[in-house]
């Protein structure tokens, strides 16, 4: 892919999720939503990462993997606890890689 196709099509992602979304936020500042619809798009992001990272986590070969040699259970399960616990968002990164890297390191995976 040459550099010209590569900026045509990073303008072209540009142009469709900007005016996918740019409508939307303008209706949303038009319109008087109740304090329920806000409230609830808070769990929007929380959603949106736990069904990203829980197949990851729970079937990194595409298949279940729950043994204690899976790295990728242990440090996404080290960083749930860190998040639970600490609620800061850096060190729960930061103690769920050193887990995985860590339980890689001891298992040999």
């Amino acid at each position: 892919m040459t550099a010209v196709e590569q900026i045509l099509l990073i303008a072209g992602m540009t142009l469709v999720t900007f005016s996918i979304r740019y409508p939307i936020l303008v209706l949303v500042g038009r319109l008087n939503l109740p304090p329920s619809v806000f409230q609830t798009l808070r769990y929007v992001p929380v959603a949106v990462l736990t069904a990203i990272i829980a197949p990851i986590m729970l079937m990194p070969e595409n298949s279940l993997d729950l043994h204690p040699t899976n790295a990728y259970l242990v440090g996404g399960l080290g960083a749930i606890f860190i998040a639970a616990w600490k609620k800061k968002l850096l060190l729960t990164i930061t103690v769920g890689m050193a887990f995985f890297f860590a339980w890689r390191l001891i298992t040999g995976s």
